[in-house]
């Protein structure tokens, strides 16, 4: 099985959402910011095979990665372009099931990303 690509969705504004979350979680909780980092690692070498519990298929092409902290729930979700990359969309913090909202927003950036993949990709370096 090749390694996935892990590519975090750009706004046309160069802002990284997935990013921006994950950094906000490193300056206020660094050890869910490592769990995250593994978790992501996981999506790199898993790729499609990656399942519950650490990962589950929400609607629409849309995926969750699952990280849990003590009673928190922690969820990037994300979606494949082709079979081999995975396109980090959005990260949130939730008490029970995924809002509608947040699933929403993950589907309109796949939308964007697949219309115009290299102006929505930032790859880290």
């Amino acid at each position: 099985m090749p390694k996935t690509e892990v590519v975090f969705y750009r706004e046309h504004d160069g802002g990284v959402p997935v990013l921006e979350w994950l950094e906000s979680l490193r300056r206020r909780e660094k050890r869910v910011y490592a769990k995250c980092l593994a978790r992501i690692a996981l999506l790199e070498t898993e790729g499609h095979e990656l399942r519950r519990p650490l990962s589950d298929y929400l609607r629409d092409g849309i995926h969750e990665l699952r990280i849990r902290f003590g009673a928190i729930n922690y969820r990037i979700l994300y979606f494949f372009s082709g079979h081999t990359i995975a396109v980090l969309a959005h990260g949130l913090t939730k008490e029970d099931r995924v809002p509608d909202r947040d699933i929403e927003l993950a589907v309109a950036r796949k939308w964007k990303y697949e219309s115009d993949q290299e102006g929505h990709s930032y790859e880290e370096g």
